[in-house]
């Protein structure tokens, strides 16, 4: 797992070092977009641009928060569109029917707001938590809105960060992945743990 992340990290720094604004606001499109693009390398990169005088800190805060925000949104629609047909015909096979999309959507519908905004600042999570409120149906401008105020600070604090450390950048990254390996750690084994209890209730 290591190794890909580092992978994926540095596919990630290329895209910043190679297309400046313009990979900044694809891979930020792209990591909002279920696709696992370490937002903390793109952001932090962007900061440290800043800091070497080739953009400003506005280009860097715009192109970040409205890729965000935009991955997001294509993220929502697509569980939107067809996430929840797709579960109702094969979500059998992994455990799922349609009580758990109920359960889903009263979970959006009483704490959609506060979920979307605290896990746009989550490693991992963030990077999936649009598609489910879109396969929950969540109301599209609820949804935008509160992914838009989740994303700001954690954009705004991203860049500060790799500006106000230029070129020791890394150290953050460094810190913030353990923390995204065991967020998603976390995950997979409840994810298994829920799958072993469901799959021993229906023998």
């Amino acid at each position: 797992m290591h190794q890909l992340f580092t992978w994926i990290s540095e596919s990630a720094l290329h895209l910043v070092n190679s297309m400046g604004i313009w990979g900044i606001w694809l891979g930020m499109i792209l990591e909002s977009a279920c696709i696992p693009i370490p937002s903390e390398v793109i952001m932090l990169s962007g900061g440290w641009l800043i800091a070497q005088g080739s953009l400003t800190f506005m280009e860097v805060a715009v192109a970040g928060i409205f890729g965000n925000l935009l991955g997001s949104i294509i993220a929502y629609y697509i569980g939107k569109a067809g996430g929840r047909r797709l579960l109702e015909k094969y979500g059998k096979y992994i455990l799922l029917n349609e009580h758990h999309l109920e359960q889903s959507e009263r979970w959006f519908e009483r704490y959609g707001e506060s979920t979307v905004f605290f896990t746009r600042m989550l490693p991992f999570i963030r990077t999936f938590i649009s598609l489910p409120a879109g396969i929950a149906g969540m109301k599209a401008w609820r949804f935008i809105t509160f992914t838009a105020l989740g994303c700001i600070p954690w954009n705004l604090a991203l860049i500060y960060l790799g500006y106000r450390l230029g070129d020791n950048w890394g150290i953050v990254e460094q810190f913030i992945r353990p923390i995204s390996y065991t967020i998603c750690g976390i995950v997979v084994l409840l994810v298994l743990r829920w799958l072993v209890r469901r799959f021993r209730n229906q023998t």
